[in-house]
C-alpha cells in the first residue's frame, strides 16, 4: 500500500512535466519553426567594415545633458528630425512626422518660442539645408524626393532617382558654396519606418549622391553604403563627411582636388549610432548619436542568426525599447573627438546644430526640440 507522501509525489510529476512543456518546450518549438519559416535573410557584415576596438575616448563629457536643457515647441514639434538655421532671419527650420516643415522663432525663454506650420510636403521631411538664395532643400523620406522650397513656400521637386534607381529613404542633405547639393539615400530597399530591418539585414543599400542645380543632373558618388546618413560639406569645400549608422563610423569623400573620388575614414568606433552631422562654422562638427552602441549589437553585427532573431521579434512582437545614452559628439576638422554630451534618458537624438552658445537638438521620437546652453552646462575634462 502506497504512503500518502509517495502517492502525492508520483501524482505531481505529470503536472511538472506538463508545466515544463507549456512554458518552455512549446515556445522553443514554435520559435524554431518561426525562425525556419521566416523569409528574412540577414547577411554577414564583411570583416573589413567591422571594428573590434572599444569606443573612442572623449576628453570632455557631460553625461547629464538633460539637466539644464530646455524643451522648445512641446507638442507642436512632433519628432523634429533635423534642424537647419537661417542666420539672416534668425529662423530655425525643422521637419516633423506630421509632414510639415516648421518655422521656429526662438526667444530667450523657450516657452515663448513661436512655432509656425510653413510647408506641408505630404511625406516625412528629414534632412534640411539652407540654399544660397534663401531656399530650403528638403529630403523627404516617404516621398523619396529631394525638394526645393522657396522663401515664399513654393515646393519644387528637384530629383527622385539616380541612374534609374529611385530613392526609398532620402535622408540627409547639405549645400556647398557653389550650389552643389550633396545628400544621402539611406536605403533604396527599406522605407523610413522599416529602417531597423536595413540594420538587421546587413546589406549595403545606401548611397551618397549629388544634385547639380545648373545641369539638373543627379549622380551616385558612392554606393554600397550601410545606411548612409548625415551629410556635411567641409569648410574648405573639398570633401563631404557622411555617416554609416549601423557601423558607428563616419567617412570623408573627396569631391575636389587631387584626391577627388577617394574615401577616408573620418572617425570610427563612435560611442553610439550616428545620425546627422553638422559643421558649426567654428572648427567643429556635431554628430548626433541616437543611442549608445551596446554589447548586444556588437554581437549581432558578427552573427547573422542573432539579427534574424531580432528581426523576428521586431516583426511579431515589436521593437524592444533598448535605446539609452543618446546625445551629441563634437569632433574637430581631423575627426578627433572633443566633447560628448549625453544622458541615460536621451533616445533617438537625430541632429544637433550649434547656434551661438546653444545646441539645438532634433529627435525622431520626442515631441519637442531640445536646447542646451553649452556655457552654462559645459562638458568637463574626464579623468
Amino acid at each position: 500500500m502506497s504512503s500518502p507522501t509517495s502517492s502525492s509525489s508520483s501524482s505531481s510529476w505529470p503536472i511538472s512535466i506538463r508545466s515544463l512543456f507549456i512554458s518552455v518546450l512549446i515556445p522553443v518549438i514554435l520559435g524554431t519553426l518561426l525562425y525556419q519559416l521566416d523569409s528574412f535573410d540577414p547577411a554577414s557584415y564583411p570583416t573589413h567594415v567591422l571594428s573590434t576596438d572599444p569606443p573612442i575616448v572623449v576628453p570632455k563629457r557631460n553625461n547629464h545633458m538633460l539637466h539644464g536643457s530646455e524643451k522648445i515647441g512641446v507638442d507642436q514639434l512632433l519628432s523634429p528630425e533635423d534642424v537647419a538655421y537661417d542666420p539672416n532671419s534668425g529662423v530655425i527650420y525643422t521637419g516633423c512626422v506630421d509632414g510639415w516643415v516648421k518655422k521656429v522663432t526662438v526667444n530667450i525663454s523657450a516657452a515663448d518660442s513661436r512655432v509656425e506650420d510653413w510647408v506641408f510636403t505630404g511625406g516625412r521631411p528629414l534632412g534640411l539645408a539652407l540654399g544660397r538664395h534663401g531656399e530650403v532643400i528638403v529630403a523627404d523620406a516617404d516621398k523619396g524626393l529631394l525638394l526645393n522650397v522657396t522663401s515664399e513656400g513654393e515646393v519644387k521637386v528637384l530629383t527622385e532617382e539616380a541612374e534609374g534607381l529611385k530613392f526609398k529613404l532620402a535622408d540627409a542633405v547639405d549645400v556647398a558654396k557653389d550650389g552643389m547639393i550633396y545628400f544621402s539615400d539611406a536605403s533604396y530597399k527599406y522605407k523610413f519606418e522599416e529602417f531597423m530591418y536595413d540594420f538587421l539585414e546587413g546589406r549595403p543599400y545606401g548611397r551618397l549622391l549629388s544634385y547639380d542645380p545648373s545641369t539638373k543632373q543627379t549622380k551616385t558618388l558612392l554606393g554600397d553604403l550601410y545606411f548612409a546618413n548625415g551629410v556635411a560639406v567641409s569648410p574648405d569645400q573639398n570633401s563631404v563627411i557622411f555617416c554609416e549608422t549601423p557601423l558607428s563610423k563616419c567617412k570623408k569623400y573627396y569631391v575636389k582636388g587631387e584626391r577627388k573620388g577617394s574615401v577616408d575614414i573620418f572617425i570610427e568606433n563612435l560611442p553610439g549610432f550616428p545620425d546627422n552631422i553638422r559643421y558649426d562654422g567654428e572648427g567643429h562638427y556635431w554628430i548626433a548619436l541616437a543611442s549608445e552602441k551596446t554589447y548586444t549589437w556588437n554581437l549581432a553585427l558578427r552573427y547573422p542568426f542573432i539579427r534574424k532573431i531580432m528581426a523576428i521579434i521586431v516583426k511579431y512582437v515589436g521593437q524592444p525599447r533598448a535605446e539609452k545614452n543618446g546625445g551629441v559628439l563634437s569632433v574637430d576638422l581631423q575627426g578627433k573627438p572633443v566633447e560628448h554630451y549625453y544622458d541615460g534618458d536621451v533616445t533617438m537624438m537625430s541632429s544637433a546644430t550649434k547656434i551661438g552658445d546653444h545646441l539645438y537638438c532634433g529627435s525622431i521620437k520626442s515631441p519637442y526640440m531640445l536646447r542646451l546652453n553649452l556655457k552654462q552646462n559645459p562638458a568637463v575634462q574626464t579623468s
